[in-house]
């Protein structure tokens, strides 16, 4: 790892991306709402863990999709000074163009060589109505695309698992499943908390790439996310394609009498 002058470590830049789904289906049984207090509730768990990681420098931003992408929250944000600005629910369910904005932002530059790999974590409750697979061609094709930590969470009954396995790029890596706001806050709290720990530790960090080369080194990842009745186990293991994690432990038992979606 590089040294600032005097010998002190220089953090390398993290950058974490929520990928929002934003269409009219999200209005549905208070699904935005929750996404939205999911959020705003895991922000301060984010910069307890960035504190805790010197070595990172947590940026935040994120992309909402409905009829196109846009920028959601433009400016990659240090993590403590980060605000959420609630989502509004309406028209449709462009995830392509949303993969291809951030292919854009994975570029060299604006990328840095020396960065961190990203965490994109992507939330849908639907199935996409543009061209998926251009977006997520131009998102692998950028390698910090294909190097990033690829979390994907889906809401409801009705969201495309396939298309959100895709994006994970391991098939024995599962979505996480919210059928209930209990459940999409444990997930969010567990993307943004032990994947962004392990994203921004000293071992992921480990191999500062030389000029013009990327790192190489996976990210040591947590295999289980949070189980229905609690926190599930967080032992940390090199990780496939960039370093995704495995879904709950009772993956296909998630469904409870709370569910709503």
């Amino acid at each position: 790892m590089s040294r600032r002058p005097g010998g002190e470590l220089a953090s390398r830049p993290l950058h974490f991306i929520w990928i929002a789904d934003s269409s009219g289906s999200m209005e549905q049984d208070g699904k935005i709402q929750a996404l939205n207090t999911a959020i705003r509730e895991a922000i301060p768990h984010m910069r307890k863990v960035a504190e805790d990681n010197p070595n990172a420098q947590v940026l935040v931003r994120a992309v909402k999709f409905s009829n196109g992408a846009q920028w959601h929250i433009t400016q990659p944000t240090p993590v403590a000074d980060f605000a959420w600005t609630d989502l509004a629910a309406e028209g449709e369910t462009d995830m392509g163009k949303a993969l291809q904005l951030v292919a854009e932002q994975l570029k060299m530059p604006p990328m840095s060589e020396r960065a961190l790999p990203p965490v994109l974590v992507l939330v849908s409750d639907g199935q996409p109505t543009d061209d998926f697979e251009a977006g997520l061609k131009a998102l692998l094709d950028e390698p910090w695309g294909k190097k990033a930590v690829r979390i994907a969470i889906s809401i409801g009954r009705d969201a495309d698992a396939e298309v959100l396995q895709r994006f994970i790029g391991n098939s024995e890596l599962k979505p996480l499943a919210a059928n209930s706001p209990e459940a999409l806050v444990r997930h969010i709290k567990w993307a943004s908390t032990a994947v962004l720990k392990s994203a921004s530790s000293p071992a992921a960090g480990a191999d500062t790439p030389a000029p013009g080369a990327m790192p190489t080194t996976p990210v040591p990842i947590p295999t289980a996310a949070p189980a229905a009745g609690g926190v599930g186990a967080q032992a940390a293991a090199p990780a496939q394609g960039g370093g995704q994690p495995a879904a709950d432990t009772d993956a296909d038992n998630q469904k409870t009498i709370d569910d709503v979606w």
